[in-house]
This record gives structure tokens, C-alpha cells and sequence, in this order.
């Protein structure tokens, strides 16, 4: 069995109620953008000073490449999904920071903490602790889990 496969199976062992499912569906992602936002609030003029004004340059830009890696490392189908949908955090960034005067950092850490207790709600109906209690790689095998599910839907194979 492939490396992917014995974690998303390992994943999904807690998280069998429809509820939490439900739950992890809105909150999974709510999470993965949060961290992004909240990595992109960092100050970001080193980077600038080193690789100019490119578009949708920031800490979370880098923190993504490496994600990315790993997420290679495990599957190369499923990391062209978590890479659509990094793209997409960063451009919903880049969206938020022209649409509100709130501190970005500040929303994200609203959302991040929401979407949190979403998730900690999710596993009390479950009965199971969190995935990453007991392994932190849990933290990035949720959003790949959530891809292969709609891998599966459309037929792709992951």
C-alpha cells in the first residue's frame, strides 16, 4: 500500500460521523487558507529586496513550496489539486487585502480560531481526538484528504 493510501485511511478512521464530516468539509479549508493569510501577514521586504515585485510573493509563498513538496513526495496527481487550491488561498489573500481595511492577520486569526472550534465540535460528536494529536503530518494530510474525495468524485485517479 502506497504511503498516501495508509494516511488518508489512518485519517479517516476518526472521522466516520457525517456531522464531522460535514464539519471538516467547511473547516479543512477555513484552516489551510487562515494559515496561509495569517503566514502571509508576515512583513515580506527581504523578499522583496531579493526577488523584486512578483506577483503573490509572500512567506506563504514559500511556506506553499515547501508544502507542495511534501505533498509531491506522497502523490503527484493529488499535489496538482492542493496546488489549485493554494493558488487559490493566495489569490483570496490578495482579494481580502484590497477589500478590507481590517488587518489581514486579524481576520485570519478570526477564521483560523472559528473554524477551530468547528473542528474540536466535529470530533466531540465523533467520539475520536483529532488526527493530529497524534501525528502533526495529520495537519496536511486533512486539506489531501478532502482533494482525494473529489479526485474520486471525477474520476481521477490520485
Amino acid at each position: 500500500m502506497r504511503k498516501i493510501d495508509q494516511l488518508l485511511s489512518e485519517y479517516g478512521e476518526s472521522h466516520q460521523n457525517a456531522t464531522n464530516k460535514t464539519i471538516h468539509w467547511i473547516c479543512v479549508p477555513l484552516i489551510f487558507f487562515s494559515v496561509v493569510a495569517l503566514i502571509a501577514s508576515i512583513p515580506n521586504e527581504f523578499l522583496r529586496s531579493v526577488f523584486g515585485n512578483l506577483p503573490m510573493l509572500s512567506w506563504a509563498t514559500v511556506v506553499l513550496i515547501l508544502v507542495m513538496i511534501y505533498y509531491v513526495s506522497l502523490s503527484f496527481p493529488l499535489s496538482i489539486g492542493m496546488l489549485i487550491f493554494s493558488v487559490a488561498c493566495l489569490s483570496a489573500v490578495n482579494v481580502l487585502i484590497k477589500l478590507f481595511a481590517a488587518p489581514l492577520w486579524l481576520m485570519a486569526l478570526i477564521i483560523f480560531v472559528a473554524a477551530w472550534i468547528g473542528q474540536f465540535y466535529g470530533h466531540k460528536i465523533e467520539g475520536k481526538k483529532p488526527s493530529f494529536l497524534k501525528d502533526l503530518q495529520f495537519l496536511l494530510i486533512g486539506p489531501a484528504w478532502l482533494m482525494h474525495f473529489i479526485y474520486k468524485r471525477l474520476g481521477i485517479p490520485y
